[in-house]
């Protein structure tokens, strides 16, 4: 039995894990790189140990470091949280090699899974139905390419076999971009995952990007907990989800969910998994890829179930086999995830760093909040500028959204920009209340989600000033009639206007 878990990552993920660890009286050990020594995850834990320098090739992706760490600990088994080495087929080997339990699937489902091209050929074994495409692209072959991608029908897309997150990803309108774009994508692959394999596949010009949440056990039992709707992104990537999705039809979700488990049977899963679709307008449905590991959107699965994923996924680690069948998981009201980034969105969402001055975080009832950050933590430039996820619950989509509003206008972060009126904007799009978007939602309504008043987005950190030093003039006489000189009435009119209160 697993009696003390090692997590292989940091921030929100850390901790979220590390809170299950404790509720199932399982004792937690973290890693940290050096400018995460003062990080949550480090001081929630049970034990904390220094994994390298800030770069996290030295640090939360030293493999010999972290299984080294493991031993001294004393853990029995290693959770790799998302991101990392989450989905790296290698390092779940040498965790096994090393006497240690992986929480996760098996190397070669995680192999298999992580090569987009050889994922397809196994969905189509399958009957998953998948986007028409191509094989690996020779870009010295400029002609076959050209034939490939008139066969397909423009537009096309160009995409990295080893890819995620939108690298290595080109999208192409015409014969006359294709070679550049192959091109292109090739080199960007090879950068950011050292394999520049890359495939082509039609584009769906208005797709709406729905994935399947799974579970399998040891024994050939798999389990899906229905869909979330992820179609809300930046740069193919996911700022909003939401469950369930307001678009599929019932008889739609069934189909994609049973295709879903049949996905992962084919690789006999084991553990927490997603199964990703893009469903065009007339809602057919096409494989896109299997993450292996849990998903930054998990919460909201869990919300709507009551099923807590982490647990689960250790559970399944200790060979137990899973204590529900398909027909046991109800899903029950509407659930919302909004990914709260430090960055710029008036300035091209430039990540951002800092020291936090002050944070409020919304409570209330159906809102949860899993965050790393506090008062005085300096966030850095080493990694992902993902600060916090904001969950909300309703009896149902209405309430749901309505319950996001006002957890957004709660929430408070100085010190760094970040994208919490962004997310409010988008709240409050027609388009998005009333649940017609697709991928294509923040391109379309750009202007009016950046926009905003003028000192709307930028005056926070002085109204808080300003209400602070409102506050100290009630007790000080000097500082009263420097306010009084300076026009105090103003700064109370910031307050005001900025809802921030401090007390």
């Amino acid at each position: 039995m697993i009696k003390k878990v090692l997590v292989a990552n940091r921030g929100e993920i850390a901790v979220r894990i590390i809170r299950s660890c404790r509720e199932a009286n399982i004792k937690s050990v973290a890693i940290y790189s050096e400018p995460d020594r003062t990080s949550m995850h480090v001081r929630y834990a049970d034990e904390a140990y220094w994994a390298g320098p800030g770069p996290s090739g030295q640090s939360y992706l030293n493999i010999p470091r972290i299984i080294e760490i493991a031993r001294e600990s004393g853990a029995d088994a290693i959770h790799p949280g998302y991101g990392f080495l989450s989905e790296n087929a290698e390092f779940a080997e040498k965790v096994r090699e090393a006497g240690l339990i992986f929480i996760g699937p098996d190397a070669e489902a995680i192999r298999v899974m992580g090569d987009k091209m050889k994922a397809r050929e196994l969905m189509i074994k399958a009957g998953v139905p998948v986007v028409p495409g191509s094989g690996k692209l020779d870009d010295t072959d400029e002609d076959s390419i050209k034939k490939i991608a008139e066969e397909i029908g423009y537009p096309v897309m160009i995409k990295a076999s080893a890819g995620g997150g939108g690298k290595g990803m080109r999208l192409v309108w015409s014969p006359d971009e294709i070679i550049d774009a192959v091109r292109r994508a090739k080199s960007e692959a090879q950068n950011a995952f050292g394999d520049d394999t890359v495939y082509m596949e039609k584009y769906l010009q208005s797709p709406h990007h729905i994935e399947v949440q799974i579970l399998g056990d040891n024994y050939g039992n798999i389990v899906h907990l229905f869909e979330r709707e992820c179609s809300v992104q930046r740069r193919h990537q996911k700022v909003v989800e939401e469950t369930p999705s307001p678009f599929i039809t019932d008889e739609v979700r069934k189909a994609m969910t049973d295709r879903a488990v049949a996905a992962a049977a084919s690789v006999n899963y084991k553990g927490a998994g997603t199964v990703e679709f893009l469903v065009d307008a007339h809602m057919n449905f096409y494989f896109l890829e299997m993450n292996t590991r849990l998903q930054v959107e998990h919460p909201i699965t869990e919300r709507t179930t009551g099923i807590d994923l982490v647990k689960a996924q250790i559970k399944i680690a200790n060979g137990e086999p899973l204590p529900f069948n398909q027909e046991d998981i109800k899903r029950t009201g509407h659930a919302i995830e909004c990914r709260i980034y430090a960055e710029d969105p008036q300035n091209n969402f430039m990540p951002g760093a800092g020291k936090v001055l002050h944070i409020t975080e919304p409570l209330g009832l159906g809102v949860r909040t899993d965050g790393y950050i506090y008062e005085g933590y300096e966030i850095t430039v080493f990694y992902d500028p993902l600060i916090s996820k904001l969950i909300v619950w309703g009896q149902n989509r209405e309430e749901a959204v309505a319950r996001m509003k006002r957890a957004l206008y709660e929430y408070k972060i100085t010190g760094v920009k970040t994208n919490i009126q962004f997310l409010e904007r988008i709240m409050n799009t027609p388009d998005f209340i009333e649940g017609k978007y697709d991928t294509h939602f923040i391109s379309k309504n750009e202007k009016y989600l950046t926009e905003g008043e003028p000192c709307e987005l930028e005056c926070e950190d002085l109204a808080m000033i300003m209400a602070y030093v409102e506050h100290q003039s009630h007790s000080d006489k000097r500082l009263r009639f420097s306010l009084d000189h300076h026009h105090k009435s103003n700064w109370k009119e910031y307050g005001r206007l900025y809802r921030i209160n401090p007390f």
